[in-house]
């Protein structure tokens, strides 16, 4: 029987909060039960917001927390090349396209629609969907305006995705903290509409590379927030396409703030290190997050 590898993926892009730690230190119990491993990634892919404080930060709070991982650890930065080649597999098979529309424009296009009575789509996080124009240029059009040097990103032709799979997909969503059992969830990538795989400033996205990375590691538990519950349905489709291997899945519940909303690094919702200057314990965050 193989062992299972968990991975904890932060993003250097802010200070960790409890959030992080409780999702960290579950990731640890849960490999530590099953006689499993434990990896770290860095998913610094967002080169302009990542900085190396923020991840100098990560590898202390983590060790003050008593979190092990194993070396060296993955920083996406150092493997374009890879979520690259990803890429290029989709566009040989044609399941994805240059959408030339700006974010400015998606949002007047989407406006008019609305304010004549269309209610647009919306994905699971409530964002609009994306119009898809850009899918129906004929190929003669779109390398005339990639040669020109229009902006593009590529985004992923969904419905010709799942066509080209003539199945539905599933994944296996474990039920408890024990992994003693679990259930089939249908993935449904359709309610993401086509999302984004690449842009020029950033050269994949988070589901390409998360797909990618899980598989070069050998990750076969993903253990993460439930915020993240419905996107798995866009990255077991790429699994699917690129035939990559599927890990199974944990969706632990959000810590949350005394308002109720999930806490972030957009908030600046208090940090570890914080937590830690105050004269906070790794015994007393414990506590905090429920962890016995």
């Amino acid at each position: 029987m193989s062992v299972p590898v968990f991975r904890f993926a932060p993003s250097p892009n802010g200070e960790l909060h409890l959030g992080h730690a409780f999702s960290a230190l579950l990731n640890l119990a849960m490999a530590a039960e099953s006689g499993g491993r434990l990896l770290l990634r860095i998913e610094d892919i967002d080169i302009e917001r990542s900085t190396k404080r923020f991840e100098e930060g990560i590898y202390r709070d983590l060790a003050w927390l008593g979190v092990r991982w194993e070396t060296p650890v993955r920083r996406q930065s150092e493997h374009f090349a890879d979520y690259a080649a990803a890429l290029d597999e989709l566009i040989r098979d044609d399941l994805v396209y240059p959408a030339f529309m700006s974010r400015g424009e998606v949002r007047d296009q989407i406006a008019a629609m609305e304010r004549r009575g269309r209610r647009w789509p919306r994905d699971p996080d409530g964002v609009p969907l994306y119009p898809g124009v850009d899918r129906t240029l004929a190929p003669s059009e779109r390398r005339r305006r990639v040669a020109a040097g229009e902006p593009f990103a590529w985004r992923l032709d969904t419905a010709a995705a799942l066509s080209s799979l003539g199945r539905t997909l599933y994944w296996s969503e474990f039920t408890g903290e024990a992994m003693t059992a679990s259930m089939e969830i249908e993935a449904r990538p359709q309610d993401w509409g086509d999302v984004v795989l690449a842009r020029r400033d950033v050269p994949t996205s988070y589901h390409l590379s998360v797909v990618v990375d899980d598989a070069v590691q050998g990750v076969s538990r993903v253990v993460r927030g439930r915020d993240l519950h419905a996107a798995t349905g866009v990255q077991r489709l790429l699994q699917e396409l690129l035939g990559l291997p599927v890990p199974a899945y944990f969706h632990h519940r959000l810590i949350v703030g005394a308002d109720g909303r999930k806490l972030s690094k957009s908030f600046r919702d208090t940090g570890l290190a914080a937590l830690r200057e105050a004269g906070l314990t790794p015994g007393d965050v414990k506590r905090r997050l429920g962890i016995g």
